[in-house]
C-alpha cells in the first residue's frame, strides 16, 4: 500500500463541484492500493500516517505527529500512485488492486482512521475528483508498507 503525505495548512476535495471533505491545517494523503494488499497493510498505514513525525517543534524540528498537532486528516484515493511507470510513455496499471478490492481496502484504511483518530475527511474511491490544497513547507513523503 502506498501513501503520499503532504503537509497541508488547508485541503480539500470535490466532486461534481460539491465540496465532500476539507481539513484545515494537517494531513493531505493520497492512497494508492496494490494487488497484494490486505487489510493488514492497510491497518499499518494509518498507525504510520497518524505517528509519522513531520510537524515542527519548538526548537522547528520534525517531531510532531498529526496526534501531537490534534490536525485535519484528508484520505484522497488514488489509483495512479501504484502505476508501474519503468518503461514505455504510458503507464501500467497492473500492479493496483482490482477496483472492488481497492474500494474496500481504502474504505478500511478511512474506517480505521475514524476510529483511531477521528477528524478524518475524504474523497471518493472511483469518482473524478478535484483536490485543491496548500502544501506546507513544501513537505511531501512517499510511504510504503508491506508485508
Amino acid at each position: 500500500m502506498i501513501a503520499l503525505l503532504q503537509r497541508v495548512t488547508h485541503a480539500q476535495v470535490e466532486v461534481e463541484g460539491v465540496t465532500i471533505a476539507r481539513i484545515d491545517a494537517g494531513l493531505l494523503v493520497f492512497v494508492g492500493v496494490e494487488r497484494d494488499d490486505t487489510g493488514a497493510e492497510a491497518d499499518r498505514l494509518v498507525e504510520r500516517v497518524l505517528g509519522y513525525r513531520v510537524f515542527a517543534d519548538e526548537q522547528n524540528k520534525m517531531n510532531r505527529s498529526l496526534r501531537d498537532i490534534n490536525g485535519g486528516l484528508l484520505l484522497v484515493p488514488q489509483v495512479t500512485l501504484a502505476a508501474d511507470t519503468h518503461k514505455g510513455l504510458r503507464p501500467s496499471f497492473t500492479p493496483a488492486a482490482a477496483p472492488e478490492a481497492g474500494a474496500r481496502l481504502f474504505d478500511g484504511v478511512v474506517r480505521k482512521a475514524r476510529a483511531d483518530y477521528g477528524k478524518v475527511g475524504c474523497g471518493r474511491f472511483g469518482a473524478d475528483m478535484q483536490v485543491s490544497l496548500t502544501n506546507d513547507g513544501p513537505v511531501t513523503f512517499l510511504l510504503r508498507v508491506t508485508r
